[in-house]
This record gives C-alpha cells, sequence and structure tokens, in this order.
C-alpha cells in the first residue's frame, strides 16, 4: 500500500495489486473498499499494472476527512494518478461518477475510462435519506465475517463487502462512519452532463439489467461519440461482484481492443 496525500492533507490508501503493462485505477463505490476489487486484479494483473484506491472516507483512508465534495474526490484520483502515471479508470457506482469527472477535467491522465452503473445524472434528492436507512439497518457490530456476509447479499457480493469490515473485541465493524458516507452521497446530487460531453478518451459504460442505472440515462450516454455500452443480464449493482465471468468478458474486451 501506498500512502498517499490529497490537495488538503487528507491522508490516502493507495493500494497496489502488481502487475506489468498500462496503469489501471480501480475506484469502488459508496461503502466500498480497495479489497472488493481482488477478484478482477487477479486476472487483470496478467496484462496491466493495477492499483485500486479507498476513497476518503473509506477503507484503510483517513476516516472522517473534512471535505467530501466532488472536487475532494476527483483531486484525490489525481493524486493516484500522479504517482502511477496516466491510466485506464474504473469505477463502479460512486467510485465511476468520480472516475467521469476526473477524466472530463483531466483528460491528459485517464487513458480510457469504464464506468459500471455510474452515469452523469448522480444520485436524486431522496438518496442520502436511503442510505441513511439502509446503513442504520446493519445490524452492527455483526458476529462474524459469514453473518456479515449473508446479511450484506450474500453469494459473491456479500463475502466482498464483509471483507472491508474491521474486527474490534466485541465484533464486526464497518471501516467508515454513516454521517459521511451520507454526506459524502449528498454532495454527488445534481446532474454533470456537461462534464460527461466533454470527456475525450475511449469510454465503456456498463449497466447492470438488476442495478440502479436509469434506462434513459444509459440511453442517452450510448449516443456520446467515445463511449461503447454494454448491459449485464441478470447482473446486480455491484456487477464485477456479481457476474465476475461476464465482467471479465466486457472488460477483457474493451482493454483489449483497438
Amino acid at each position: 500500500m501506498v500512502g498517499l496525500r490529497g490537495a488538503d492533507g487528507t491522508r490516502l490508501a493507495l493500494h497496489d495489486f502488481g502487475g506489468t503493462g498500462p496503469a489501471v485505477l480501480l475506484l469502488p463505490g459508496l461503502c466500498g473498499h480497495a479489497g472488493e476489487w481482488s477478484a478482477t486484479a487477479a486476472w487483470l494483473t496478467g496484462t496491466h499494472h493495477v492499483h485500486a484506491l479507498d476513497p476518503r472516507g473509506h477503507g484503510e483512508s483517513e476516516r472522517r476527512p473534512g471535505d467530501v465534495s466532488r472536487a475532494a474526490h476527483v483531486s484525490d484520483a489525481v493524486a493516484a494518478l500522479t504517482e502511477i502515471g496516466p491510466a485506464v479508470v474504473i469505477g463502479q457506482s460512486l467510485g465511476g461518477h468520480t472516475a467521469l469527472l476526473t477524466a472530463a477535467r483531466h483528460p491528459d491522465l485517464v487513458t480510457r475510462l469504464v464506468l459500471v452503473e455510474a452515469g452523469p445524472d448522480g444520485p436524486d434528492d431522496g438518496t442520502p435519506g436511503r442510505i441513511e436507512q439502509w446503513l442504520a439497518g446493519w445490524p452492527v457490530p455483526f458476529p462474524d465475517l459469514a453473518v456479515a456476509a449473508d446479511h450484506l447479499g450474500g453469494g459473491l457480493v456479500g463475502p466482498a463487502w464483509a471483507g472491508g469490515l474491521r474486527r474490534r473485541a466485541d465484533g464486526w465493524y464497518p471501516a467508515f462512519d454513516r454521517d459521511v458516507m451520507v454526506a459524502t452521497i449528498a454532495a454527488a446530487i445534481g446532474p454533470r452532463w456537461d462534464e460527461f460531453d466533454r470527456v475525450s478518451c475511449r469510454t465503456l459504460v456498463v449497466r447492470a439489467e438488476r442495478g440502479f442505472m436509469d434506462v434513459a440515462e444509459y440511453a442517452r450516454m450510448r449516443r456520446h461519440p467515445m463511449v461503447s455500452a454494454v448491459e449485464v443480464p441478470g447482473a446486480g449493482h455491484d456487477v464485477h461482484l456479481d457476474s465476475p465471468d461476464r465482467w471479465r468478458a466486457v472488460l477483457g474486451g474493451f482493454l483489449s481492443g483497438d
């Protein structure tokens, strides 16, 4: 892990999965963590040098940053890209939102862009309340990781989410604070189509059939001249975890193409 500092001094954790070839930067979504990309990195390191960033407020990065704005998250992505060099930037959900804004504002740092269940519309006004209610329903502390994995989605998704928990004497807890997550998603409200229109690199948009991306938003994104778009049948919001084989085929095809 490489320790970085954001422009405002916030401590950031950049994880190096290794590999050789062009650089890749992976950005997890809200409440996520760099380790959830480990299955992707296991095969992606065969062709690329893979890094993942714990966003501010998440994982091994500073838990209670003073600034959770979109600009702060973009600045953190820039700090990571300054460290590893221009890269393919792959973001899921809120991480995809950060990736989009980074590509629009810093085209020299993003060689290709992959947006997974993420687009310019961003969250709506009701999203912070729904996130707060969802997190309030977590039965914390979890007694063990098996119980946590079952609560957090089961299948392949739950264990990956549970991998981001931290152990204390009385059980397992999230590596983030609820109020920070609510403030982070609130800061992302508002459409950013003007910035999406400025993206100049080849871009892959991935929508999950059972995910959260709006059909109309996806259809509009497909009209961008630099966009290739794929919908993954049967997949949930965490496409890279929920449908790993299809995800590998989609991402691998995009990265190996001209």
